[in-house]
């Protein structure tokens, strides 16, 4: 997994990297001192799990982690335990309460795992066929092939098909890990799609066989289209 770190103390940095480091499943991509820098990476870039401390110059993590549209699992880290109720109410994965050890953050990246059981899905060869969408205490079989596109909203995601709309509990950024590819194609923060279902491309807009017209989003449309045209 993809991992970043926002906390703003080195030593709490360096016991961090340290333990990121000795977990292989873990990948650090980056490590920021402010909620604000970490804003502008993650509009640029995709990562699966944020540790994020609550008390960081500028905006505390609380407030910034309510500002990101499309968060990735977040991991809380303070010295201060009266914010847990708050964090738990943003959904977030664990709450580690600082100083804490190498059993209790492998115990927080563990729950992570848990997490991504909301889906499962099945392979014919290569080519992905179909997916297994947890949505409320259902699993419904949706074929790949039937999405047009899967759109951020709130603390869920709408998955959109030719007749109808199932909404799951997972972030936007797992369907990108789950779909993403030759076929399904990140274009916006809120939305991805299916690049079968392409009608014709204008301007900014995508619009689909069905009618839909989905924006392409500054960070997202250079890569997307270069991908797509080459």
């Amino acid at each position: 997994m993809r991992c970043i770190i926002v906390e703003d103390q080195p030593p709490a940095q360096r016991i961090l990297k340290k333990f990121i480091q000795d977990v292989p499943a873990l990948e650090l991509v980056d490590t920021f001192s402010d909620g604000l820098s970490a804003m502008d990476f993650l509009n640029k870039e995709a990562v699966d799990l944020m540790f994020l401390d609550i008390h960081l110059p500028k905006i505390n993590g609380l407030d910034f982690l309510k500002s990101i549209p499309d968060p990735p699992h977040v991991i809380l880290t303070t010295a201060f335990s009266e914010y847990a109720l708050e964090g738990y109410d943003l959904n977030v994965v664990d709450y580690l309460l600082k100083p804490f050890s190498f059993q209790r953050f492998l115990q927080a990246v563990n729950k992570v795992n848990v997490k991504h059981e909301g889906v499962t899905a099945k392979n014919n060869g290569n080519s992905l066929t179909e997916i297994y969408v947890k949505s409320s205490h259902e699993h419904i079989k949706v074929m790949v092939d039937d999405i047009y596109t899967i759109t951020s909203d709130s603390d869920y995601t709408e998955i959109h098909l030719e007749d109808k709309m199932i909404l799951s509990n997972e972030p936007l950024r797992h369907w990108v890990e789950v779909l993403g590819g030759n076929q399904f194609y990140q274009i916006h923060k809120s939305h991805i799609i299916n690049t079968k279902k392409i009608d014709r491309i204008s301007g900014n807009m995508v619009h689909l066989t069905n009618g839909s017209k989905i924006p392409m989003g500054r960070a997202y449309k250079d890569n997307f289209l270069k991908s797509i045209l080459q």
